[in-house]
């Protein structure tokens, strides 16, 4: 299991308790240094089964100075595929990629449902 995320962000920090408490392994991953391609975005995605919005860190101060709150409506798939992975704190975090699933955001009980199976 691949657990992406940023180690400043506290909502990470919470989500890397939760695995570790589980007994989960996974490989960490810091999004900042080593940012997700073009092509894992669109793999995470279809995997996903969301949108592609929700792989957008709206609260992120990137995606504010960038004005992508008005701006992404306007853009074709592969323009936001290739915006996001140009920077990884374009991306919504943390990301929990494993065979079976892919989880983008912190969401415990959305988590447990995953990993308790």
């Amino acid at each position: 299991m691949l657990f992406v995320c940023y180690p400043k962000c506290s909502t990470c920090a919470k989500a890397q308790v939760f695995l570790k408490e589980r007994g989960t392994e996974f490989a960490f991953r810091d999004i900042q240094k080593d940012r997700p391609t073009e092509e894992e975005l669109r793999a995470w995605q279809a995997h996903s089964g969301e949108p592609l919005r929700r792989f957008f860190n709206t609260s992120g101060l990137q995606y504010k100075a960038l004005h992508l709150k008005d701006r992404l409506a306007s853009m074709t798939e592969d323009e936001q595929f290739a915006l996001l992975a140009t920077d990884g704190m374009l991306v919504k975090r943390p990301v929990l990629v494993s065979e079976e699933f892919v989880l983008v955001g912190f969401r415990p009980e959305e988590w447990a449902a995953r990993l308790d199976r």
